[in-house]
């Protein structure tokens, strides 16, 4: 995701891929630890690179709790991401579509922990979710485009939920991930954006099942197979 967004000229935060590898050999992690510190200032985050729900994320402000970041997130995935923190409000768009996606309305959700992790999000159920989430007009227009970029950027189809960060200090930007299977409870973000937006629930299934006819459809007026021509 990283990678693309940065091809595409869309604003993420400084960041760093790690081995697994990198972490389990003492002199190895010594190095890396000396490198990452120069590079970022804590706190900084770490994370398995390809894990939901905030698992194995931590947040470290000093060089143990990096430490402990990288060996609990060596458990999950050889490929670890370390990004830089920052003061941040964390910002949601629903996005519908295919070749032309629309964004909802904004949404932003304020944890009571230190961040939004795997308990904010499904065993304490204290954070604050707003919708819509309090930004003046020029902001929300631009989330929506980020979103809408990100979304494209990636080929996503039918659905998407694009999270971002509002730097509380430079009101900077920046892409924060796609899940592209978000929550579909009554009661998950993305159908709650949709709702604001005034796409209630049942027209939203029935937008989404339409989406993937049509790109079914499409998908089926392509070749699958190729005749290698006849020597001459």
């Amino acid at each position: 995701f990283k990678y693309v967004m940065a091809a595409n000229g869309l604003p993420i935060l400084p960041w760093q891929l790690v081995l697994s590898s990198d972490v389990q050999n003492a002199t190895q992690l010594e190095n890396l630890l000396n490198v990452l510190e120069t590079r970022f200032t804590y706190p900084v985050f770490v994370k398995p690179a390809n894990l939901g729900s905030s698992v194995g994320i931590s947040k470290c402000e000093n060089r143990a709790e990096l430490t402990a970041g990288l060996q609990d997130a060596a458990r999950y995935d050889r490929r670890l991401v370390v990004e830089q923190g920052r003061p941040v409000r964390e910002l949601e768009v629903a996005v519908l579509g295919n070749e032309t996606p629309r964004a909802s309305i904004v949404g932003e959700v304020r944890p009571r922990r230190a961040f939004y992790d795997y308990v904010a999000k499904y065993v304490s159920d204290d954070s604050e979710l707003l919708i819509p989430a309090p930004l003046d007009e020029a902001t929300t227009a631009e989330v929506q485009r980020l979103a809408l970029e990100a979304y494209l950027a990636i080929d996503s189809a039918g659905l998407g939920r694009v999270d971002l960060m509002l730097d509380t200090e430079t009101n900077d930007l920046y892409l924060n991930e796609i899940n592209t299977f978000p929550g579909f409870t009554q009661i998950s973000m993305y159908p709650k954006l949709w709702e604001a937006s005034g796409l209630p629930y049942s027209a939203l299934l029935d937008e989404l099942i339409e989406l993937a006819l049509a790109r079914h459809a499409q998908k089926q007026t392509l070749s699958t197979s190729f005749a290698v021509p006849e020597k001459a």
